[in-house]
């Protein structure tokens, strides 16, 4: 049977860490910690790789309108 894409959510919930790509370019990875149907997102251990390296962003909240696309990191 298919899943759901909120289903396949659950399977990385606390476990991996994801990548997230947002409007504006951005992409942000860091270990998904909960969501909501609106997609809004909270993340720990969040970074963002800049045009001056790694920058650690710690607990993050995400908008789900800002959201494009999620999808589990390689470790």
């Amino acid at each position: 049977m298919t899943k759901r894409p909120l289903e396949i959510l659950d399977q990385v919930l606390n476990r991996q860490p994801v990548i997230i790509s947002l409007k504006g370019e951005r992409e942000i990875r860091g270990v998904l910690q909960g969501y909501d149907v609106h997609m809004n997102l909270v993340l720990d251990k969040a970074e963002e790789e800049g045009e001056n390296g790694t920058v650690q962003l710690g607990t993050l909240i995400v908008r789900g309108d800002n959201v494009i696309y999620i999808s589990p990191s390689p470790e």
